[in-house]
């Protein structure tokens, strides 16, 4: 199954859920990455260092630096890598709040990184978002 690619369907049924834990996102070299202790949640590497979304606990106890916490909510439609305007939708909505977000797109689902402190904020817009889809 390839997923959704309905825009009013996904934005219907995204069903936000909020992880429990903040999370970080980190830069380490090659050397460093392969040391790591653990599985960092996300991994993308760049020119200039290997991106790794974290934990909070996990950068802390590895004394790994980090510059703000990020709430993690997982859109649990089942959204095509090919939907048009899924993100583009959200985002959008979230940047008239001034949420900034980072969204990372899996295959069953696709990933939002928002401030920790307005993880509520955003669900309760994203929660608008699907209910208003509905209208």
């Amino acid at each position: 199954m390839s997923g959704e690619t309905n825009l009013e369907t996904l934005l219907a049924g995204m069903q936000p859920a909020l992880h429990d834990q903040a999370y970080a996102f980190c830069v380490v070299d090659r050397d460093d990455f392969g040391k790591l202790p653990f599985e960092p949640l996300c991994i993308f590497r760049e020119e200039e260092g290997i991106t790794v979304i974290v934990t909070q606990q996990q950068a802390t106890d590895n004394g790994l630096t980090f510059d703000s916490l990020w709430a993690c909510i997982t859109l649990t439609v089942h959204s095509s890598l090919s939907a048009v305007g899924f993100l583009a939708a959200i985002t959008s909505r979230l940047a008239q709040a001034r949420i900034s977000v980072n969204a990372v797109s899996a295959y069953y689902h696709d990933h939002l990184f928002v401030p920790w402190n307005r993880r509520n904020e955003t669900l309760k817009i994203l929660g608008e978002m699907s209910k208003g889809s509905c209208e």
